[in-house]
This record gives C-alpha cells, sequence and structure tokens, in this order.
C-alpha cells in the first residue's frame, strides 16, 4: 500500500522521531521521522537532507529559523515529497512538493498572540484549511474547515527520562473528517513534522519563540 493509501485509509497517525546517540551530548544532528498507524506499524519516513558541516552549524545557531529541506518517503524507501521551509525569522513558511517539483501547497504562519495560527493553502494561494490554536495550549493544533475541526495534532508525552535528555517527541494525528482529501492529509502531515521542528526542537525553544 502506498504512503497516500495508507493516509486516506487510517484515522490517526503517530509521528515519532528517531533520535540519535550524538543527541545525548547536546549535538543537534537532523530530524529523523517514522511515520506509523495508530497500531504502530511503520508505513512512512522522513528525513532533513542536511547532512554537512554547514547544516549542522545551522541547526546549532539558528534553530527553527533555518532553511531546510525534508524528504518524505514510503515504506520501501520510495520519495513522495519535498518539504523546503526558508530563512525565516517571522512569519514561518512551509513549502509542499512532490518528488517531481510539482507544487501542492503551502503552511503560511499568521499574526495572532498567545496562539498560533497558520493557513493552509493549495497550489494557488487559496486557504482551504486554518490551524489556529486556542490560548496557551501548547499541545494541541486544530485544522479548521470554516468553524468545523477537521483534524488535530496533538503532542504526546514521551516520559521524563526521554524527554529531558532526548526532547524525544511523538505526535498524534488525528483526521477527524471523512471530507478530506488526500491533498489535505497529506499537508496536514507535512504540518505536524513542521510543528515539531518549530516548538519543540531543543534549540528552537532555548532560542525562544
Amino acid at each position: 500500500m502506498s504512503l497516500i493509501e495508507n493516509l486516506k485509509s487510517q484515522k490517526q497517525l503517530i509521528v515519532r522521531q528517531r533520535k540519535e546517540f550524538l543527541e545525548l551530548v547536546g549535538f543537534e544532528t537532523r530530524n529523523k521521522y517514522e511515520i506509523c498507524n495508530e497500531r504502530g506499524e511503520v508505513f512512512g519516513f522522513c528525513a532533513e537532507q542536511q547532512k554537512d558541516f554547514l547544516g549542522a552549524v545551522m541547526r546549532y545557531f539558528l534553530g527553527h529559523w533555518r532553511s531546510f529541506e525534508l524528504h518524505i518517503f514510503d515504506n520501501q524507501r520510495q520519495e513522495v515529497f519535498i518539504v523546503k521551509h526558508p530563512f525565516r525569522f517571522f512569519f514561518q513558511r512551509l513549502e509542499i512538493y512532490t518528488k517531481e517539483g510539482v507544487h501542492l501547497g503551502s503552511l503560511q504562519q499568521r499574526f495572532a498572540i498567545a496562539r498560533k495560527k497558520f493557513d493552509l493553502e493549495d497550489p494557488n494561494g487559496k486557504v482551504i484549511l486554518r490551524m489556529q490554536s486556542g490560548f496557551f495550549q501548547f499541545w494541541t493544533f486544530p485544522f479548521l474547515r470554516g468553524e468545523s475541526e477537521v483534524a488535530v495534532i496533538r503532542k504526546k508525552w514521551s516520559g521524563f527520562l526521554k524527554e529531558a535528555f532526548l526532547d524525544a517527541d511523538n505526535f498524534q494525528i488525528e483526521f477527524k473528517s471523512p471530507s478530506l482529501s488526500d491533498l489535505e492529509r497529506s499537508l496536514i502531515l507535512s504540518s505536524g513534522i513542521f510543528i515539531d521542528i518549530q516548538y519543540f526542537e531543543r534549540k528552537a525553544n532555548q532560542n525562544g519563540y
């Protein structure tokens, strides 16, 4: 079953960050994730592509503001999506493409006070979903169509030792509406990985947001 078919057939996903030994001693390595169904079975992967020394320096000093590129694969290690984040100090943006370079859509941050607010846009820039957390709800990221909640991303607590030493973050993605298209599900998955880097990566938290 392809990655798209798995996204379409699942009501809940777990996005599980894979950590490396070097992060025990405070060295940030490139982000890697497993994409699982609710039974914990892996059907996809995601990996940051900046492997060289410059990428490591950017991760350490610029945190979530840096430019980065994520590649999403199926469980046969075949590339499916490419996710690009340009360098931004304010109003973060994410661009999602197919492996052939076709633009699928974007996630664009909007101004908000004491909450997180993003628009999910189609390839033409039309807003198709909004992500707007409640006041001081730092762990929950609902996606709205009009006033209806159609999907939600929740950070899952990984346990004190794991959080303290590895900052490993597991996320649950729940697709709450059967009206969600394959495109929207793909964009929500990409957004969930971005949210982890944006708000829960150790260096980003040290620098603040």
